[in-house]
């Protein structure tokens, strides 16, 4: 609940605090008093829209704090420890509105953004009243409410389950689909290309091997040429080693005659062609060693070609060839195996599909029932508020096929104010005053589901009184019982009801200026306080006596 609110420096108010306890307190004052003041500071705590309108006149900023008592298993402590904040302890809003128009926010003296205030002060408080964004006036939120009112959330969280594995396994399946279809629109390539990458085999390495062995015969071809004629010169019928030893064998004849004169020659002869025979002799080798063989160079070279030619086809290198080989089969195995497991998913996706079926069949039977409970409750209200020839009505569709973590069914609250209109969305149908008192009977009806533990009224006794107003007020009252309830009214038969009665006044403040003032009062200045909301400006005896009778039966402050 509420347990007190501090404001500084907004608008009219220069500083108040205020303390509030548990049941229903009311909030009372003469019209322009600045009841709407205090609402809009509490609303600025709670995340609502900044404003630098409402920094007093000549103050840099206003603040305004707001603490609240919670049970640690509140939803708004999870909250604070999503987001790495002290979540033990009072929970406390602050807002720091400066003049320039920039806005400052805090829980527990951290500084977070408005956002996430707004999130924890909507988990805290809620404002209804006719001029302004009320609670459950949202059809996006109906079906929470519907839910939280016949106890479904374990169905819930069994759609939500069954939701999020049907999501899984169709996704699956249809990842698979893709992925069959994108292999069988390129099943042709693949298989060509397969085969073609098999027929030519490559292998790592092979290209540098063939490229250096072709450098190599390309070398030997140059030279074979030149090793031949050589050979052939030194060799064949024109060889100078047959003259130069026909030479030789002359001048050694010669030079046993003539002892001494050709000794010299003859040795040299004989030596070249010692030289000679080498030369042969090694030239005859060389031309073993680089016989040539043209064919060879041509299958080294188309090999290396189709190598190369391949690589520029399929756009990688050379040696990355095998491993393209290998994907290729890959993926046309994995198409084979595909067409198996597709089969195995689409039955798993239909298996999860029929699963959320079920479930959600299941959750919007409860939702039915619940409807059907609501209505009435609901309905059992509206005679005391004078509505009692209305009609509220939970409109419930469902449809199969529309699934969503939610389930089947979309809920929206709808209203027949008179016998014969046309039922429709509460919002458009009901009038203000109306739309109030419906939205009191669904509140009593709902009081102890799903709601914030603070709710704040503005005015929704407007334009009634009489039987109407000891109604609301009566139900205000049971509210109170459950959840923590704040009234702004200007009905005595409401403020009667009430266990903490607050007076909202002006007072002079001084330096041609007045300030909204806030303070608590008890039975006796109750009593004229609700003497006047019943007499006006002159309190007689009679209007005394009429708060004396209303304040019978109200708790005591």
């Amino acid at each position: 609940m509420l347990a007190a609110l501090a404001i500084r420096d907004i608008v009219l108010i220069d500083r108040l605090d205020l303390s509030f306890g548990a049941g229903m307190s009311v909030l009372t004052g003469e019209t322009g008093a600045g009841k709407s003041i205090l609402l809009d500071a509490l609303s600025l705590a709670l995340g609502g829209r900044g404003d630098a309108g409402l920094v007093r006149h000549g103050q840099a900023q206003g603040q305004v704090t707001a603490a609240f008592d919670v049970p640690m298993a509140h939803p708004v402590r999870a909250l604070l420890r999503e987001n790495d904040l002290e979540a033990d302890g009072d929970v406390i809003l602050r807002r720091v509105q400066a003049e320039d128009g920039r806005s400052r926010a805090f829980i527990n003296d951290a500084p977070v953004s408005v956002s996430l205030l707004r999130q924890a002060g909507g988990l805290l408080v809620e404002i209804h009243g006719q001029n302004e964004a009320r609670a459950y006036t949202d059809p996006a939120e109906h079906r929470r409410l519907l839910d939280s009112f016949g106890g479904c959330e374990a169905d819930c969280a069994a759609v939500a389950s069954a939701h999020a594995a049907m999501r899984k396994a169709v996704r699956a399946l249809a990842e698979q689909e893709e992925r069959i279809e994108a292999a069988r629109r390129e099943a042709d390539y693949l298989r060509a290309s397969a085969e073609e990458l098999a027929q030519l085999a490559p292998v790592v390495g092979e290209e540098t091997e063939l490229a250096d062995r072709r450098q190599s015969m390309m070398q030997v071809e140059k030279i074979a040429g030149d090793l031949g004629e050589s050979f052939d010169l030194l060799n064949g019928t024109a060889s100078p080693i047959t003259e130069i030893a026909s030479l030789w064998r002359r001048l050694e004849r010669k030079a046993e005659q003539a002892p001494g004169l050709l000794s010299g020659p003859v040795g040299f002869l004989a030596e070249a062609l010692d030289r000679l025979e080498d030369a042969r002799a090694g030239l005859e080798a060389a031309v073993r060693e680089t016989e040539f063989d043209p064919r060879a160079l041509e299958a080294t070279e188309e090999r290396l070609f189709a190598l190369r030619g391949a690589a520029r086809k399929f756009q990688v290198q050379v040696d990355d060839l095998p491993a393209l080989r290998e994907r290729f089969e890959a993926d046309l195995a994995a198409l084979d195996a595909g067409e198996e497991a597709l089969a195995g998913l689409a039955s798993a996706a239909e298996a999860a599909r029929s699963a959320y079926d079920a479930k959600a069949a299941a959750l919007s039977k409860r939702r039915q029932a619940a409807a059907k409970a609501l209505e009435e409750a609901v309905s059992r209200e509206l005679p005391d508020l004078k509505l009692e020839r209305a009609r509220f009505i939970v409109n419930l569709e469902s449809d199969p096929q529309a699934r969503s973590r939610e389930g089947i069914d979309t809920v929206e609250f709808w209203v027949q104010t008179n016998p014969g209109t046309k039922p429709g969305p509460m919002m458009k149908v009901a009038s203000g005053g109306e739309l109030s008192r419906f939205l009191l009977a669904l509140k009593v009806s709902l009081a102890d589901k799903g709601s914030a533990p603070t709710l704040v009224f503005d005015e929704i006794d407007t334009g009634v009184g009489g039987a109407v107003a000891e109604a609301i007020g009566s139900r205000l009252a049971r509210l109170a019982g459950k959840v923590q309830v704040l009234t702004v009214t200007h009905a005595p038969q409401v403020a009667a009801k009430a266990g903490g009665h607050f007076l909202i006044m002006k007072e002079d403040a001084g330096a041609d200026r007045v300030a909204t003032r806030v303070k608590r009062i008890d039975v006796d200045h109750r009593r004229e306080e609700i003497a006047r909301m019943l007499a006006g400006a002159t309190i007689t005896d009679e209007a005394r006596a009429a708060a004396d009778r209303l304040l019978s039966d109200a708790p005591r402050a």
